[in-house]
């Protein structure tokens, strides 16, 4: 058995990708129904074509967006989408990728944003603090990959 004909990941990955879209998806009309049927068409089609799967995730996002649905169906379509893409991807692969950390970090972010939703900040100046923030995580999480350079370690 080849390791693109494995049935666990593939039936997974379809279930939480069809999870992801019907979260959105209840009780909808008009173009979120449209989005979200385009979405189903894609995880469908995601089961023999893999890039499928990434554009049935932004269908889905598409859906959420036109929906505005209630914070924890929100949160519960983006944990099955990071779970459908893990799995789905994995799937070709015969990789592991559900692993303890990627496990907790889905749940982690996601815990965090619902967390996020759910405290009202009425903060009109906190737009001018995201790219303050922005920087300073990315100088945090490049500077184990920064190093020392050639010349700062010749001056020494």
């Amino acid at each position: 058995m080849t390791a693109d004909t494995l049935p666990a990941p593939r039936t997974l990955s379809t279930m939480f990708g069809l999870l992801m879209v019907t979260t959105t998806g209840i009780q909808t009309h008009g173009l979120v129904l449209l989005a979200a049927a385009l979405a189903v068409t894609a995880v469908l089609a995601g089961i023999r074509f893999r890039p499928a799967a990434t554009l049935a995730v932004l269908f889905t996002v598409t859906a959420i967006a036109l929906s505005a649905p209630q914070p924890v169906f929100a949160a519960l379509s983006g944990l099955c989408a990071t779970a459908y893409l893990v799995l789905r991807h994995a799937a070709s692969s015969a990789a592991v990728t559900t692993t303890q950390p990627t496990v907790v970090g889905a749940l982690a972010f996601t815990l965090a944003g619902l967390i996020a939703t759910l405290i009202p900040l009425q903060l009109p100046w906190s737009p001018l603090l995201a790219p303050v923030t922005v920087l300073a995580i990315y100088a945090i999480a490049t500077q184990p990959f920064l190093g020392e350079s050639e010349s700062s370690s010749r001056i020494k």
